[in-house]
């Protein structure tokens, strides 16, 4: 007995500096990474403002054309800073970009439509463009909202839409489908029901978290997707290099 006392303490000894050492190396790791994230932060700060003074001569001729459709995500509590908006698609307006699609998800920016038109003069609404926007080369900016509402709305069009199809192959003496939803028919069924929408070929999420934020998960199969922080810190020449860094990737598209 007088053997086993001493023996369980140095155990628990041991194990209490244990459980300190992991907590210690946690800290510093943390410590660490926190130090990496502020000079990430400082040199993109540095290097946007670098971009902004037209210092840096790469950055002023930019393929805009391979630029099509260009969707912004922005999280809902930041989507009530409409001047905020606003000069971003003016920015994108002084650039070059004509197309684009505003999404978050409570439809904050739906609300706010006639408020961001009536501050852009040069703008319209997509469903006043007739011709396939993608291929379409306006004189003003084209603007579509969407929300995560549109999203769910389409999924129930589509669904609804393929069952009455079957239900009308049944009727007619053919036989039910039963096959699992594919992807080629579930567009064709967004795109009858009017629900497909152009493919953005870049996607800008402004907000905390590394997310689309719930934008239709069809129309980003090959859209290039970059976080750009909250938009309480928006900056021109970040926006600058994320459609520059796009207009130099290289897509390869399976078959």
């Amino acid at each position: 007995m007088d053997l086993k006392y001493p023996a369980r303490k140095l155990s628990r000894s041991v194990l209490t500096m244990g459980n300190v050492g992991l907590q210690l190396l946690w800290y510093f790791l943390h410590i660490l990474l926190s130090i990496w994230h502020s000079i990430l932060a400082i040199r993109c700060f540095i290097e946007s403002c670098f971009i902004t003074c037209g210092v840096l001569e790469k950055y002023k001729s930019l393929n805009i054309a391979k630029l099509r459709y260009l969707a912004i995500v922005i999280e809902s509590e930041d989507a009530h800073q409409t001047s905020k908006v606003v000069k971003l698609l003016q920015w994108l307006d002084s650039i070059g970009v004509k197309n684009v699609c505003l999404y978050d998800m409570n439809g904050v920016l739906k609300k706010s439509k006639e408020a961001i038109f009536g501050k852009l003069k040069n703008a319209k609404p997509i469903e006043e463009v007739n011709e396939a926007v993608t291929l379409h080369v306006p004189e003003h900016m084209t603007l579509e909202f969407v929300s995560y509402a549109d999203g769910k709305e389409a999924m129930v069009k589509a669904a609804n839409f393929i069952f009455v199809e079957n239900l009308k192959r049944q009727n007619f003496g053919g036989e039910i489908d039963g096959q699992v939803i594919s992807e080629p028919l579930l567009n064709e069924a967004l795109k009858v029901v009017g629900c497909k929408g152009p493919e953005p070929d870049l996607l800008l999420v402004y907000g905390p978290v590394r997310s689309h934020l719930g934008f239709p998960a069809w129309r980003i199969r090959y859209t290039e997707i970059v976080h750009m922080g909250s938009l309480n810190f928006l900056r021109y020449g970040s926006l600058i290099k994320a459609i520059y860094d796009f207009t130099k990737v290289h897509q390869n598209y399976g078959t």
